[in-house]
Formats: C-alpha cells, structure tokens, sequence
C-alpha cells in the first residue's frame, strides 16, 4: 500500500465531516499513526503520536480508536493474546496468518476462506466477520529453520 498522506488526510476529513464530526489533531495523529505503522497496537500508535504531540495519553488514543472504528474508518484484529493491533478500514479485507514462533504476521486475500465461510453459512445459517480473523500457526520461514535443525 503507497501511503500518500496528503490525500489519506484529505479523505479522512471528509469522511469524518459527512458523519457530522471534525477531523482534530488528535484524531488526524492516531490516523497518521494507524496509516504509517499498519497493524499496530494502542501503545504503539501512542509512541508514534507523541512523536509530534507529546501531551496526547493513551486514553485519548483508545478514545479516538474508539470512534474511528464506529466511523469505519479504522478496523482492529486480535494477533496474539495482548492489545488488539488497529489498521485503516480502506484496506481490502484479510485474514492475518501469525506465526507462534517469530510472530510474523502475513496477510492474505480472504478469498481463501470461502470454503470454510460458504460451509459456515449452509450448516450453521451463520454470516463470517473476517476482519477480525486471524490464524496462528508456523510460517514457511520458522518451518524450514525447525526442519533443518531436525536434520
């Protein structure tokens, strides 16, 4: 993803501007920091904010999350047993493949999930929400080294 803030800025103010709310400068800051960190967690979008605004908490930053996500704007996925990790909504949809061992996340087109999604909605009547999904599991990386170590 080419990350072209000076557009981004300009569409996030307007999508806020249509649901009635201005874009502030803590709200453009998480934003800014969500867009440049991809996948981040609250603490670490806070680190990145504080870069410019050192007097921004993390409270403002969960708030501001918060509200972003009702708007559509930001999406979040639970990676690991911590913090949910925040990535802008515009992005296509993706599962998020997260290695145990290094703690690589991969994304990959939800289209692989059809299967399971179409499976899911036939025996069960039950609609997927995929963007919060993620599998864990071993990437090809860490399963070459555990292959070759057990050579």
């Amino acid at each position: 993803m080419v990350n072209d803030g000076a557009a981004a800025s300009s569409d996030w103010k307007s999508d806020l501007r249509e649901r009635g709310y201005r874009l502030t400068p803590q709200r453009q800051l998480v934003l800014e920091a969500v867009d440049t960190l991809d996948h981040a967690t609250p603490d670490e979008i806070l680190a990145q904010v504080r870069r410019t605004a050192s007097g921004v908490n993390i409270s403002t930053v969960y708030r501001t999350l918060e509200l972003l996500e009702e708007l559509g704007l930001v999406s979040h996925a639970h990676l690991g047993h911590g913090a949910p990790t925040y990535h802008l909504a515009d992005r296509h949809h993706h599962l998020h493949l997260v290695c145990r061992d290094c703690g690589a996340v991969t994304e990959t087109d939800t289209a692989i999930a059809t299967p399971l999604i179409d499976s899911l909605r036939t025996q069960h009547g039950f609609d997927t929400d995929l963007k919060h999904f993620a599998i864990f599991g071993r990437c090809a990386d860490c399963t070459a080294r555990l292959a070759a170590a057990q050579s």
